[in-house]
């Protein structure tokens, strides 16, 4: 038993010895031009590599930082910078025959860029890998590539050839025969932690910038698909997780590669998102809970989304009740425009339908949408009157009756332009007496007011552009005072300014409207007024003239 503990101690120390001595005989940074080398060839872009060393414990070489080339088309400052780089390898074809065989790659803290360009249809890592091919066909002698773990028989077999048969049709996402071929290399394990992206597009000066970005990707070959999962906090606060598969990855435009994930987001600041333009004015905090696709050509998202202190207008204010979206978009990622297929808005039961297509191709997104709602019930729908402007005057309130709208948005988003109808049905604005603002009108019908304007019906044609809304053919059915119509505007600062003619008592009363949406002044034309009595009693029925006085006793509330 002594001599075997024995033999065990001295085997340990010669081990310790080893662990201890193998570094000071090998030069880790003697690796450094053939890693970059190796990197540069595999992403098409310059990468230099800092000081290396070599960890026997952990299995690794390290390096002090890392810096990989933007597109020269974009910009001359690196694309990725990272503090420090870890390469797993494995130890004994490094110690007995200095063979550097990548396990893992974790860079830590990395500064990435992504850039857009102006027309939208590339990125600036768009070009991740196409030059690897061209570069090795004008090199005579290419250097090796980095190996991955070896790999089962199993995993050989499904792993796509670098060349293949002309009679069978290449796997997805590699280029055709004569093309951009794909590098041939494979790593175990790819990590990014605690990075920080920054996206941007040329010609906007805003960049969104995402923090804490932590990457995994498994089995990490260009020529196939790899498991990856993503983390981030969002602009502006929120967290983003993506959890799926991606590739092959695409040799002709690295943006284009296939992918399928779930996508989880949370507290979402929708103006600072970067998903969102922000010159729509749309604001508030989001939730989703659905899924990423892409083919390369097509991507797909499906999800339920929720939303809280909902601002669809600049001007508005945040709805005081969640909205709830079922969605699902199908963008174009050749053309940069996309369609709504299905947006269905739930605001507390109050269902509408929003579909239509987008185009970010330019700098500026424009639209073409359409919003349907067809008898919503308008206590479900009050809580977002805020949200899309719709300013009630203090402590008043829209209750019961049905709401129906039916409108067209088309433009680009700073100068949009919605077009349709509204009707509302049988509700009542409470804490608005409008009948006391229109006292003589209502006196002159003969009916009592009360301290809630009952609204049999208003209808109207509706067209709103960042100049103002106009309202045409208004129709309104008020109990209290008669039947209202006309037109008018509402000016960006919700300024009114409408000509309305009141039908009361077989007489149409001319009324003027101003003041704001909050605090509206009704101006009868009492003028108008004693003329059309004047007229009808000149007039009379069947011709025969009646007394003046008679008519204009209920206008001032005296007795004839």
């Amino acid at each position: 038993m002594k001599r075997i503990l024995k033999i065990v101690g001295i085997a340990i120390a010669i081990l310790l010895v080893v662990v201890i001595a193998v570094p000071f005989f090998i030069d880790a940074n003697a690796f450094r031009p053939k890693l970059e080398t190796e990197l540069t060839a595999a992403l098409g872009r310059p990468v230099t590599v800092g000081n290396l060393s070599l960890s026997l414990l952990s299995g690794s070489v390290s390096a002090d930082n890392i810096a990989i080339a933007d597109d020269a088309a974009f910009s001359k400052s690196p694309f990725v910078q990272a503090k420090s780089l870890k390469v797993g390898v494995e130890m004994m074809p490094l110690i007995f025959s200095r063979t550097l065989n990548v396990t893992e790659v974790t860079l830590n803290q990395p500064e990435i860029t992504l850039v857009k360009s102006e027309n939208g249809e590339k990125w600036n890592f768009s070009s991740l890998g196409t030059s690897s091919a061209a570069s090795s066909q004008e090199t005579k002698a290419p250097p090796e590539p980095m190996k991955a773990e070896p790999q089962s028989k199993e995993k050989q077999k499904s792993t796509p050839e670098a060349k293949e048969s002309p009679a069978q049709p290449a796997p997805a996402g590699t280029a055709p025969a004569g093309g951009t071929t794909s590098p041939n290399i494979t790593v175990k394990k790819l990590n990014v932690k605690d990075g920080r992206l920054t996206v941007s597009r040329v010609g906007k000066s805003q960049p969104h910038v995402y923090d804490k970005v932590d990457i995994t990707v498994t089995d990490f070959a260009f020529r196939s698909s790899f498991p990856f999962s993503m983390s981030a906090d969002l602009p502006g606060g929120g967290s983003m997780h993506l959890d799926g598969k991606a590739g092959p990855i695409n040799p002709d435009d690295a943006a284009r590669t296939p992918l399928d994930a779930k996508l989880v987001i949370k507290g979402m600041k929708l103006e600072q998102s970067g998903f969102i333009d922000p010159e729509m004015g749309i604001s508030g905090i989001a939730d989703l809970d659905g899924s990423l696709s892409s083919d390369g050509h097509e991507a797909k998202v499906n999800g339920a989304l929720k939303a809280t202190s909902l601002k669809v207008v600049a001007k508005g204010s945040p709805a005081t009740k969640p909205v709830d979206v079922t969605l699902t978009v199908v963008h174009d990622l050749v053309k940069q425009e996309g369609q709504i297929k299905q947006g269905d808005i739930n605001m507390g039961g109050a269902i509408a339908h929003l579909s239509g297509t987008y185009d970010i191709h330019s700098t500026t997104t424009t639209v073409n949408l359409k919003l349907d709602g067809q008898g919503m019930p308008v206590d479900n729908l009050e809580a977002m009157l805020p949200a899309v402007g719709v300013m009630l005057p203090p402590k008043a309130s829209l209750k019961g009756g049905t709401l129906s709208i039916n409108t067209v948005s088309t433009g680009p988003v700073d100068k949009l332009v919605t077009t349709g109808t509204v009707r509302l049905e049988n509700s009542s604005l409470a804490g608005f007496d409008l009948g006391q603002r229109l006292s003589s009108i209502s006196a002159l019908a003969g009916k009592q007011s009360g301290s809630t304007t009952q609204i049999k019906n208003f209808s109207s044609d509706l067209k709103v552009a960042p100049s103002g809304t106009d309202a045409n053919n208004i129709n309104l059915d008020v109990p209290s005072i008669g039947v209202m119509t006309g037109a008018g505007t509402v000016s960006p600062n919700n300024d009114l300014a409408f000509k309305l003619n009141a039908s009361v008592a077989g007489l149409a009363v001319p009324i003027n409207v101003s003041g704001t949406t909050s605090d509206p002044k009704f101006a009868p034309d009492m003028k108008g007024v004693a003329t059309g009595l004047l007229k009808n009693a000149l007039g009379g029925k069947n011709g025969q003239q009646q007394n003046p006085l008679s008519g204009l006793g209920g206008l001032f509330g005296k007795k004839k």
